[in-house]
């Protein structure tokens, strides 16, 4: 018997045919027809010497042959796919794929992107904002920016900044809640999407760092930090504003933070890209870029009381 590899078509339509254990849905998913298919595996029967599938009324099995091969079928496709992206981002070398959250998309980096095309007129960026799990090394994304604690095992991960929260407003809506206490008969609105965050960096929290103890209704709630925080431009009432997302508009004048006084989480964003590729110039220009633009803000905290949460529990 021959250890010569079969033509890698067969080999394709059997790796379809066992992971849909169809021949109709394998036939589907290579657009080919089932005739065709069948032939392509009779074909890698023939070049097997013995059969695959058992081919039943109206289904099909595989037979022992075909269940050893199956996996390593599976798995030699896909590292073939893998390798097959890897090798055309490869000839991208002036692209960047970058997945952020909503928030982070909407309130950080979509304000910002002039300013970096501008100095980097060389780079394309294109974005993909979700929270969804990525693999780094396999998925055709460059950068993640993501929000929590980690660890980020097996990935480069540089922090970006501590992340602080404090009371946000219109400067209108600041007139009526000059003190601390007063926000206890304000509109407030919750962000739901911190939920996670242990120990809790709610309202009841912040009350707890100005010596009051609440544990406040909001009048809004929403799951996104940008829904949230667009309510608060609004006017419907008073947010917890998350450093990222409203450092630019408390220096634009848009919010106010009238109390100076912050809580603080250990969670923080981070830079991440796969380990080796940090070095990409692409991947150094935008990470030293993003830096940069969080330093030109850094000043909304100057002067500002910020309580870690772990000391209010």
């Amino acid at each position: 018997m021959s250890d010569r590899l079969p033509p890698l078509t067969a080999l394709r339509a059997f790796d379809a045919a066992a992971r849909h254990m169809s021949f109709q849905k394998a036939a589907s998913e290579l657009h080919v027809t089932p005739a065709a298919l069948s032939f392509q595996i009779k074909s890698l029967e023939e070049h097997l010497g013995g059969p695959l599938f058992y081919r039943l009324n109206r289904a099909v099995e595989l037979t022992e042959a075909g269940r050893a091969l199956a996996p390593g079928a599976q798995e030699g496709f896909e590292a073939l796919s893998t390798a097959w992206r890897a090798a055309r981002r490869s000839l991208e070398t002036n692209v960047l794929t970058v997945t952020a959250g909503p928030a982070f998309t909407s309130k950080w980096l979509a304000p910002r992107m002039y300013a970096f095309a501008q100095s980097h007129p060389e780079v394309e960026l294109r974005f993909a904002a979700s929270l969804q799990m990525v693999d780094l090394s396999r998925d055709e994304v460059d950068v993640a920016i993501r929000f929590g604690y980690g660890p980020d095992g097996g990935l480069y991960s540089h922090p970006l900044s501590e992340e602080w929260i404090t009371p946000v407003m219109t400067p209108e809506m600041a007139s009526q809640y000059p003190t601390p206490d007063t926000l206890l008969q304000a509109p407030l609105i919750t962000d739901h999407s911190i939920d996670f965050l242990q120990p809790r960096c709610d309202w009841a929290a912040w009350f707890r760092s100005v010596d009051l103890t609440a544990n406040p209704q909001p009048a809004l709630r929403f799951n996104q930090a940008d829904h949230a925080l667009d309510a608060a431009l609004a006017g419907a009432g008073v947010a917890l504003g998350r450093r990222f997302f409203v450092s630019k508009d408390l220096m634009e004048g848009r919010l106010v933070a009238p109390y100076g006084i912050a809580i603080s989480t250990r969670a923080h964003f981070r830079f991440l890209c796969a380990l080796g590729r940090e070095t990409r110039p692409e991947i150094q220009a935008l990470r030293d870029w993003m830096l940069e633009e969080i330093d030109k803000t850094a000043h909304v905290s100057d002067g500002m009381m910020i309580t870690p949460v772990e000391e209010l529990t």
